[in-house]
């Protein structure tokens, strides 16, 4: 088993997924496990000293901050924010965020400001290395405080509580404690707030989104570049001449990217009777480009994020300091999810309209790609899916971070709502993937029917690759199997493309 050491060095999202994507475990480094034993020790120092009230520590949360608790019930403090704070309803979080939350959790704790316990790491690493990935529900975090709610039930397994999906199925955290002999951690001062206050939640999402959104990315120009030849559209749009003189880094690398994909296309060689192309095809560059320019900023975001201690108060022994402050406020993270959601969204937005375009019975194509228009409605009722999931990212795409409602009786009087903005986007994410696929399918059959002519040589090794999967229509049928199976296939070909 190959393991994979974390510590204070910056994890970009590629090494995320790396880490993801292979079987292997994770370890926290020499200097890390170091730096969390000298924070620890220098708290219990200041708690045994007595004296001052530090929030969450000795006194109640939130509203509740100026209440002082006593020594003795320092730890049931703890132990009552992590239950107390379980309250997620909704869809269960898929387990592919899970895992992404632990990890990012365990990263947050490394740089030795939150006071947690080894002991607490090494439970943390123990679920994530033995596959043991807490039950956590979509809703409940407002974006600041911390993601409370979906952290709390990450934490309930520390204590022995809750459920996790354990050998693909949930189980109570009890019976699996049980099956490998493992004891529930108490906890001590400080540790249930640090486990609960962060953004893990939303980072989460916004790192699995981000890397998502590349791969669609490079779809969307793949798909554009069969539409164009299906279309019989030109590629001097895509002039690396015209892209230059605007300047945008986006737009240029889009449009490289369709020409690539249409080079040695015969299609392109031949006289075409159109002087311009609908916008869907000829401003390829500029609305894909500037999608991968969002891409660009919010990967940034999220990867600071990431990194980042955002748990609350902080810790610096070396300046004999213990700060409250604000760093679970998620609204750089909130900001970062509702741009990306508009940006991908958009790459469905102008594949639909390139879909509509091909089905409309131009440029010597038949009406909805079927030879017996009438008899057979061919591909028309596809492009209805895609326009109504269009319309649903539409909705999904109102920001969330422009909301923000009082709570914790005025103390915690303005939040991120990121959480929303996470959920809402993973959903945009998943549309687009359909919707991609819909613009593939349509023009994989516009192709079909425009033999012998052929694309590029390398659309048309794609081309044969798909029909394997997916026959051309020949007569009407059930074409939910075949979007299904176009998205599988998609996603598929993203997937060995990012390796």
């Amino acid at each position: 088993m190959i393991t994979t050491e974390i510590g204070q060095h910056h994890i970009d999202i590629n090494t995320l997924f790396e880490i993801l994507q292979s079987d292997t475990t994770i370890e926290i480094d020499a200097e890390s496990r170091e730096k969390v034993r000298i924070c620890r020790t220098y708290l219990e120092d200041k708690i045994k000293a007595g004296g001052l009230l530090y929030y969450g520590i000795n006194t109640g949360f939130g509203a509740l901050c100026d209440i002082r608790i006593s020594e003795q019930d320092i730890e049931k403090l703890q132990s009552n924010i992590v239950q107390s704070h379980a309250c997620g309803l909704g869809d269960e979080v898929p387990e592919e965020i899970v895992r992404i939350i632990l990890l990012l959790k365990i990263k947050n704790l490394l740089p030795g400001k939150s006071g947690v316990r080894e002991l607490i790491l090494d439970r943390l690493l123990d679920m994530y290395n033995n596959k043991i990935f807490p039950v956590i529900y979509q809703q409940g975090s407002l974006g600041a405080s911390g993601d409370l709610a979906p952290l709390a039930h990450l934490s309930l397994p520390i204590l022995g509580l809750g459920e996790v999906r354990y050998k693909n199925s949930i189980k109570s955290t009890a019976e699996v404690y049980t099956e490998l002999n493992w004891d529930s951690i108490p906890l001590s001062a400080k540790e249930g707030l640090a486990l609960l206050n962060g953004t893990q939640f939303s980072t989460a999402y916004a790192a699995w989104c981000t890397g998502q959104s590349h791969q669609l990315l490079e779809i969307a120009n793949m798909v554009a570049a069969l539409s164009i030849d299906a279309f019989d559209a030109t590629e001097i749009p895509f002039h690396h001449r015209l892209h230059e003189i605007r300047g945008h880094e986006g737009q240029i690398n889009a449009a490289e990217a369709v020409r690539n994909w249409l080079n040695g296309s015969p299609m392109q060689q031949m006289q075409k009777n159109s002087v311009q192309d609908p916008y869907s095809f000829r401003c390829v560059p500029q609305v894909h480009g500037a999608s991968w320019d969002v891409i660009r900023f919010v990967q940034n975001t999220v990867e600071t994020e990431m990194n980042a201690v955002t748990d609350n108060p902080n810790i610096f022994e070396d300046e004999d300091l213990i700060l409250s402050g604000g760093n679970f406020h998620a609204q750089p993270i909130a900001y970062a999810l509702d741009f990306l959601s508009i940006a991908i969204s958009e790459l469905a937005s102008i594949s639909e309209r390139r879909t509509f375009q091909l089905i409309s019975g131009l440029r010597g194509l038949p009406p909805f790609l079927t030879n017996n228009p009438g008899l057979h409605s061919g591909f028309m009722i596809p492009q209805y899916t895609a326009a109504s999931i269009v319309s649903q990212n539409k909705q999904l795409c109102t920001p969330a971070s422009v909301d923000s409602i009082v709570s914790s009786a005025g103390q915690e009087d303005h939040v991120s709502m990121a959480a929303n903005a996470a959920t809402k986007c993973y959903q945009v994410v998943g549309n687009v993937w359909k919707v991609l696929a819909i613009e593939w399918m349509v023009a994989a059959q516009a192709m079909h029917l425009r033999r012998p002519l052929n694309t590029s040589p390398g659309l048309e090794n794609i081309l044969k690759e798909y029909r394997t999967v997916v026959p051309a229509l020949e007569e009407d049928r059930i074409l939910h199997h075949d979007m299904v199976d176009t998205i599988s296939f998609l996603k598929s070909l993203a997937s060995k493309k990012a390796k």
